[in-house]
């Protein structure tokens, strides 16, 4: 129930001929308050419902639960979810003994390409990839909770 994670900006798409697994996610907020965000998400063919406690001062751990969904339901409540949905392309990228997850956004958020590795500690060593650039962990206008509310169109 607790998630260990570092996030990277992506410096060039070399990730993807790297990728192992790509595919699309669809996801809303039902609320995106500092304290807990509760997303629905439809990835492929599958849907989940999750909900994020508030991270430590690093933005490294966090509480996360999550239940798969039938996604009629996540269909439904996508519907009624707060304005600024998410629209993404994941690649996952095997390294060493860590997976990275590289979201490339669309919508109001294209050209914005941001990676993330779980880790089993806060301090974890891990082999960083070539197209790994600028640590964002801890930034929170890169969540995807604050991506829904400010997206990247409106950055300068």
């Amino acid at each position: 129930m607790q998630e260990i994670e570092r996030k990277f900006l992506v410096k060039s798409d070399r990730f993807k001929t790297e990728a192992q697994t790509k595919y699309r996610i669809v996801q809303g907020f039902l609320n995106t308050h500092a304290e807990r965000t509760v997303r629905v998400r439809i990835k492929g063919d599958e849907a989940f419902l999750t909900i994020k406690g508030k991270s430590n001062d690093a933005g490294t751990i966090r509480m996360e639960w999550e239940k798969k969904i039938a996604v009629k339901d996540a269909e439904a409540l996508l519907a009624i979810c707060e304005e600024g949905q998410i629209d993404k392309i994941r690649y996952e990228i095997g390294l060493g003994n860590h997976t990275f997850e590289v979201d490339e956004f669309f919508g109001n958020n294209k050209g914005l390409i941001v990676a993330e590795v779980e880790l089993a500690a806060e301090n974890e060593a891990f082999e960083k990839p070539n197209w790994l650039g600028e640590e964002v962990t801890g930034d929170v206008k890169y969540y995807n909770s604050q991506l829904s509310k400010k997206p990247f169109c409106d950055w300068n």
